[in-house]
C-alpha cells in the first residue's frame, strides 16, 4: 500500500469491490487482498448493494446488518474500507451510478478507479446498464480463479475498447450460499467467515429458518 498522495504524485489507485455480501466470507477477503497487492492499489472500497439488478432475489439480510458484517470482515486493515453508498440509494444498485459518484467524490479523474468482478460477471458485462460509460470511468479487473477459462477471458470483448486486466487470485471454495446453508443446517461455519462476521451471524440470528 502506498502513502497518501502528495501534490504531483501519481493518482491514487482505488478498487471498487461490490456485492450483496450476505454474508462476506473468507474467500471475499482473500480475493480482494490478492487483487489489491497485484495491482498496487491504495485502497479497496467494499460496496454492499441494496439489491443487485443481476440477481432475481433481494438480499435476505437488511443492508444495515450486511454493512456491519463487511466492516467486521475487513477489520482494521488499512487497505480496505466499507461504503454505504449503494445502500443509501433506491434499489436496485447500478454500478454506473456508483462509479459516477465515486468519480466526482475523488476529484473527477484525480484517482484511478478499478472495478473488481468475477469471470461470470465479466461475461455478462455487455448487458449491464451503460457498460461503455462504466468502461470509461474504471478499468475492469477480472478475477481469474483456478479453473477459470483464461482463453475465454482474453477473447471476450463485451464493450469495444474495454480497459481490462486479468488478475489471478487464490481459489477459496467458500460461497455466501454455502455459509447460509451451513448455518441453517446447524453445521460449523466459523472457518468460512472472519470471526467478527461469525459473531454477528449469531447475535442477529441470521440464516436460521
Amino acid at each position: 500500500m502506498r502513502s497518501p498522495a502528495e501534490p504531483g504524485d501519481a493518482p491514487r489507485r482505488i478498487g471498487v469491490f461490490g456485492g450483496t455480501f450476505d454474508p462476506p466470507h473468507v474467500g471475499h477477503v482473500s480475493a480482494a487482498r490478492d487483487v489489491a497487492l497485484a495491482l498496487d492499489l491504495d485502497e479497496v472500497v467494499w460496496m454492499p448493494a441494496r439489491r443487485s439488478p443481476h440477481k432475481a432475489d433481494a438480499p435476505g439480510s437488511p443492508g444495515r446488518v450486511r454493512l456491519l458484517m463487511v466492516r467486521a470482515a475487513i477489520g482494521s486493515d488499512p487497505l480496505f474500507s466499507a461504503s454505504d453508498l449503494e445502500l443509501q440509494r433506491p434499489e436496485p444498485s447500478y454500478t454506473v451510478d456508483t462509479l459516477r459518484r465515486l468519480w466526482r467524490s475523488t476529484g473527477g479523474g484525480e484517482a484511478d478507479l478499478f472495478l473488481i468482478m468475477g469471470v461470470d460477471q465479466f461475461h455478462r458485462f455487455g448487458e449491464w446498464r451503460s457498460p461503455d460509460e462504466i468502461a470509461r470511468l474504471a478499468t475492469i479487473v477480472v478475477m481469474d480463479r483456478e479453473g477459470a477459462s483464461l482463453a475465454s477471458i482474453e477473447a471476450d470483448d463485451p464493450v469495444r475498447g474495454l480497459r481490462r486486466v486479468r488478475v489471478p487470485v487464490r481459489r477459496v471454495d467458500v460461497s455466501s450460499t454455502g455459509v447460509r446453508a451451513a448455518v441453517q443446517r446447524g453445521e460449523a461455519f466459523d472457518q468460512l467467515v472472519p470471526p467478527g462476521v461469525a459473531a454477528i451471524i449469531r447475535s442477529e440470528g441470521l440464516y436460521r429458518v
